[in-house]
């Protein structure tokens, strides 16, 4: 399975979704968006595929998107995708891609939806928090 992973390091969900897909045994393909930055049609086809729009998919903590005047209902999807397109920072993650979808996974566990295999349990996410227990399954689910 290929597997895409919009990542930003400096996250904790996004650094828990690497550490879950690669305990799965697979070798995702990370992108590190603040690096490479978003196109237009890169994000509207990740959007559409997520079903999200660029609202859903605003970052509103420790972004810009106050100070930008973002969070004002009365802006459109446009104007946000347009900020998103300057500030890749604007853009909540990760986004992982496989060929069972495309989603937004916040929180982390999100991830397992997307992939044919799970890692082995026990399995505890960055902050100790059990995410497959010892049978294999997923905690709180």
């Amino acid at each position: 399975m290929n597997i895409v992973i919009h990542h930003n390091p400096n996250c904790g969900t996004s650094r828990n979704v690497i550490a879950i897909v690669e305990a799965a045994g697979y070798k995702p393909t990370i992108i590190e968006y603040l690096k490479t930055g978003w196109t237009r049609p890169q994000l509207l086809a990740l959007f559409a595929a997520a079903g999200l729009t660029p609202r859903n998919a605003l970052r509103i903590n420790k972004s810009p998107a106050e100070e930008l005047g973002l969070l004002n209902p009365d802006v459109s999807d446009e104007t946000i995708l347009e900020a998103m397109v300057t500030h890749p920072i604007l853009v909540n993650r990760p986004i992982v891609c496989t060929s069972k979808g495309v989603r937004l996974c916040r929180p982390s566990d999100e991830v397992l939806d997307l992939l044919d295999q799970w890692p082995t349990g026990p399995f505890a996410k960055e902050d100790g928090s059990l995410l497959i227990d010892a049978q294999g399954q997923r905690v709180g689910a």
